[in-house]
């Protein structure tokens, strides 16, 4: 079976989107552990501060993706 450039382009996406999706997995869980009061100080509104910006973040790329899928035909 011939190795075709859009079986290449899957492979490379497979690879990079799960290496990264990784990495981000791994950095949400180091932030969890800024949420121990002993070792840290922080207040309510710089907690909502940091997870909207990550939240905003998370909506433009999702937004991103959706505007790769293609247009849609609207069917009755």
């Amino acid at each position: 079976m011939a190795v075709t450039n859009d079986m290449k382009r899957r492979e490379r996406f497979l690879s990079v989107a799960g290496k990264r999706t990784n990495r981000i997995l791994e950095d949400l869980r180091l932030l969890g552990n800024c949420a121990n009061k002993s070792n840290y100080s922080y207040t309510t509104e710089e907690v909502e501060k940091m997870f909207r910006s990550i939240e905003d973040e998370v909506e433009h790329v999702k937004m991103l993706y959706r505007l790769n899928e293609g247009k849609k035909e609207f069917k009755w």
